[in-house]
């Protein structure tokens, strides 16, 4: 029997195939299933570090609805820098004890991303007291943050409750975290994915 031999030009036609391919399935496993994300500041700290890398199960979110706890990673409202859309919440500039955090969602996504926790779900009832999520009535678990004391940014002890297909995000650096208390709610829309795995610097590889 004759061995079928290949041209080199075939060999090349070949490879250059199998790369496209692999280029393919690389993209579109970043576009609808996975994807890495770098993290750029401090306010998951100490849970994630600077430039940490993590892994977002981006397919989980069309099957499925983000948890109390999880780490998502979602588009922030266009104008968060503006704060809130009702101006007489998300602020508490005098620790006033009637303030509230932000309990309206914005009507427009950036394109740029935050990660922040899970700390509430549509229809709870939370308020916010010296950094800690009080959600109806029962204080979180809240031992992976760093503690706020009583900066009157981390006090809002006024109840809000948190709108039908709603979440509120919160960073776990308390004191040093621009997130739901100052712009609102995010919509399960502008959700991309969970955190589920970090996978850079290699001491600290694991599940989130």
């Amino acid at each position: 029997m004759t061995a079928i031999k290949k041209s080199p030009a075939g060999t090349l036609a070949e490879l250059a195939m199998i790369i496209v391919a692999a280029l393919a399935l690389a993209v579109a496993i970043q576009a609808f299933v996975v994807k890495p994300y770098r993290i750029p500041s401090g306010s998951m700290l100490p849970t994630l570090h600077i430039n940490q890398r993590v892994l977002v199960n981006r397919i989980g979110n069309d099957f499925g609805t983000p948890g109390l706890g999880d780490i998502i990673v979602f588009h922030t409202p266009k104008n968060y820098s503006d704060g809130c859309v009702n101006p007489s919440e998300g602020q508490n500039q005098d620790g006033q004890d009637g303030a509230q955090a932000c309990a309206v969602a914005q009507s427009q996504p950036s394109s740029e991303t935050f990660i922040k926790r899970v700390v509430g779900l549509p229809g709870d009832r939370i308020s916010i007291r010296s950094g800690h999520v009080i959600r109806d009535g029962v204080p979180e678990k809240d031992q992976y943050i760093v503690p706020c004391g009583s900066d009157s940014s981390c006090n809002f002890p006024k109840t809000i409750t948190i709108p039908a297909g709603e979440y509120y995000m919160m960073g776990d650096n308390r004191p040093d975290s621009e997130d739901s208390r100052f712009w609102g709610p995010v919509p399960k829309r502008w959700i991309i994915g969970k955190a589920f795995f970090t996978y850079w610097p290699p001491d600290r590889i694991g599940m989130l």
